[in-house]
């Protein structure tokens, strides 16, 4: 049973305990001989180690994504916590509990997918609902629907992830286009719950969340209209104009070519389906980040990925 985990790790401890082995880089140093930097993981979070001696034959022994046994001893570097790795060693997965390795939402699946339910049978147009269907009484891709994260770090990065920000951006969906006149709440609504769907193949969840070869390939756009496409062909007589909207929502989702839309969005919904979707993550890995953080401190540290500091408050306790 696994008993550190890297969450609690700090400098000075002696690590002798199991993780994934996530990332793994060969280097040189200024003499010519190599060493090793690599990033563990497990459900709480990742570390840097560095691997010094027997570079060569310890590096032949895991790749990417194995589960190995780590000894060595954590030291501070730069300000973060380093583990300075005495011996890595292939574990078998047989003997793992994954429970352990990938981080999961703290909420029941079952219960947001009961609610994804009912705002699906919300539905009133007959097509688009008959389309929700498909998908939603689709026992395998419910399966990994509920188990799939929303992505690899920013937002929603663990198990569950993907349901927890789909049903969040249902929510969503009417408080805001409600506001509004004149917008197609139904197909907003299934282009909300479905935007998504590719990142169930985008990922590879098994041992550590990262992309799959298809996911590197396509993106989870790409296949999400694939997917999309797939379940049209089974529905008569459905609207080959609301059909190109709807794929639309999922191609513009992300807003700009910069950000990975083939196109900007074009129509009011997918406009509103593009902000909604910032909404939600942005905020969501904004807590997440906050979370993380001292609560004694009044400010965050530097977020890299948005380029600033989040003021947090003043302790009144201090």
């Amino acid at each position: 049973m696994k008993k550190q985990f890297v969450d609690v790790i700090k400098a000075g401890d002696f690590v002798d305990d199991v993780f994934v082995l996530s990332e793994k880089t060969l280097l040189q140093k200024k003499d010519g001989n190599n060493f090793l930097n690599v990033s563990l993981s497990d459900k709480s979070g990742s570390i840097q180690g560095v691997l010094w001696d027997n570079v060569d034959q310890i590096t032949s022994r895991a790749s990417v994504g194995d589960f190995v046994y780590i000894k060595g001893s954590v030291s501070e570097y730069r300000g973060a916590s380093q583990l300075v790795i005495k011996d890595m060693s292939k574990c078998p997965i047989e003997s793992i509990d994954p429970s352990d390795f990938l981080p999961a939402t703290s909420r029941d699946t079952d219960k947001m997918f009961e609610r994804i339910l009912q705002i699906a049978d919300s539905v009133k147009t007959w097509y688009l609902k008959k389309l929700l269907e498909e998908f939603l009484k689709d026992e395998e891709f419910v399966c990994k629907f509920k188990t799939a994260p929303a992505a690899k770090k920013m937002h929603h990065a663990y198990i569950g992830g993907l349901l927890e920000h789909s049903l969040s951006m249902a929510l969503l969906t009417d408080k805001i286009a409600g506001h509004y006149s004149g917008i197609d709440r139904d197909l907003l609504l299934v282009g909300i719950i479905l935007h998504d769907i590719g990142k169930i193949r985008e990922f590879d969840y098994t041992t550590r969340i990262d992309y799959s070869d298809e996911g590197r390939l396509l993106g989870h756009i790409v296949i999400g209209i694939q997917m999309i496409d797939e379940k049209l062909v089974k529905i008569e007589n459905f609207p080959e104009e609301q059909a190109v909207l709807l794929k639309h929502l999922i191609a513009s989702h992300h807003g700009t070519r910069e950000f990975g839309s083939p196109e900007p969005p074009k129509t009011i919904e997918a406009v509103l389906l593009n902000y909604i979707d910032e909404i939600d993550s942005k905020i969501k890995g904004i807590k997440d980040f906050i979370a993380a953080e001292n609560p004694n401190e009044t400010w965050t540290s530097y977020h890299k990925l948005l380029g600033r500091y989040f003021y947090m408050g003043k302790n009144e306790s201090m």
